[in-house]
Formats: C-alpha cells, structure tokens, sequence
C-alpha cells in the first residue's frame, strides 16, 4: 500500500508534477472527505480509491475523464482531487444510464460535483470535442462492458489516445479473467483477461507504463459473476488488474 505523504503547499511549486503511486494529500483528503456517501465509502474496500488515484498521478487543476462513469464514484473523487481548476468529463454510454437511474443525476447536483460535465455518449466515440489535451483518462471495472456492449474497441482506444495530450495516462482497471478466457466471459462473469486490454490499448499507439498489484487478489477462482447485482457478499473480492497507458 502507498504511504500518505506530499510537499506542503508552502514548499512545493505549484508546476512540480504529481509522482505516480504517492498518495498527496489531495487524495487522502478526497477520500477521507467527511461528507462523502456512505455507499462510496463501502465500496472503498475493495477499489483502494487511495493508492489507484495515486497510481494514476491524478492531481489539482488537471483535466481528466472518466469513461463508463455509472452512479459516478470515481467521477466524484477526480472531482475532489482536480478541485476548482480542474475539470472532469464523466461519460455514460445509453446501456449503462438504463442501469444508473436517476442516482447519476442526483450525485451530480451536489456542488463538490460543479466541476464535473455529464457526457452522455457512446463508447466508440466517448467525448466532446472540447474534451482534448486532457492529463488522464480512466476507465474503471468497464473496459469489459464495451465487449458486450458490441463497442469498436479499436475506435474507442484512438479516441482517448487523440483526447491525452502528449504524456498523458489512460488507466484502466477492470477484474480479471482466467488466461486463455479473452473475451468470452465479458458478460457472464463481467470480467476480461489483462492480456487483450494490454494488446488493444497498444494497438492505440499508447505505451505500457505501469502495472498495480495492490488490487490483485490471488485467492479470486475467476469464475463466478462479478457484477453489483449478482456478486452478493463477494463483491469487491475479484482479482483486479490495475494498468497505466501513456500516450508518447
């Protein structure tokens, strides 16, 4: 696990670079913010919201996006850490808005939510074109919905990767899949091998940066249904896969 830590405001100039996989004090703050949902914050065992944020080198004043954004838990945390100077494109495809109900759009009517802008889009083309140079992107327990959702991947990869500016990371983290599984458990069991988002997300021109394992869980069998609505008690258990792209 990360260790807390960060320069002052005092000390640190405000153009240094966030350090990937430190926990600022930006985050700890977002995370540990009193008047966050209680719901979130039972989901926090199982996303280690801390250390992937981190892992991401998300910080004040960015500009970020978060794909398949659903009731909206990261979109609110990137919300918090990017503050007032920063923004948040929060994307849903149709599907995924017929699942969310109307507690999207109540979250978003929060004011820690001012900063965000609701996208309502396809996955094959995720953002508006004023959504560009962007400093992250990251697509949380989703990339295996866009299988049986019938997204062209391939379409959807180069659009983050032409939204990041040069430098800029596209994060996916999504439960894994036994090897050799692919893609054909994307809708049974709601997981996807790591092998092919690695291999399609290069295919984009993005590079492999990085690989968290705070999220592994090698007790996880892989073969039972992961989705909020049928995980049960297990939920937050699945061995999940934590990767870094960045566009060159």
């Amino acid at each position: 696990m990360a260790v807390a830590c960060g320069a002052s405001p005092a000390t640190a100039p405000k153009t240094a670079p966030p350090v990937s996989g430190v926990v600022s004090t930006a985050i700890a703050d977002a995370v540990d913010a009193t008047d966050r949902e209680e719901a979130d914050r039972i989901l926090d065992g199982g996303r280690d919201p801390k250390d992937t944020l981190a892992f991401f080198g998300i910080a004040p004043g960015m500009k970020v996006a978060d794909l398949g954004a659903g009731r909206g838990y990261t979109s609110e945390l990137l919300a918090r850490v990017v503050g007032p100077d920063g923004k948040v494109w929060a994307e849903n495809p149709a599907k995924l808005l017929g699942f969310v109900g109307n507690d999207w759009a109540v979250r978003l009517g929060k004011p820690v939510m001012k900063n965000v802008i609701r996208v309502d889009r396809e996955l094959d083309d995720p953002l508006p074109p004023e959504a560009k140079d962007l400093d992250a992107v990251l697509m949380v327990l989703v990339y295996h919905d866009s299988v049986w959702m019938g997204v062209d991947r391939d379409k959807m990869n180069r659009a983050v990767f032409a939204a990041l500016k040069s430098g800029g990371v596209f994060g996916v983290v999504d439960h894994s899949a036994k090897k050799g599984d692919g893609t054909t458990v994307a809708q049974t069991f709601h997981r996807i091998e790591e092998s092919v988002v690695i291999d399609e997300v290069k295919r984009a021109g993005f590079t492999l940066d990085g690989e968290g394992t705070f999220l592994k869980n090698e007790t996880d069998t892989r073969d039972w249904n992961d989705s909020p609505s049928a995980a049960g008690n297990k939920r937050g258990t699945s061995d999940r896969f934590v990767l870094r792209f960045k566009k060159p």
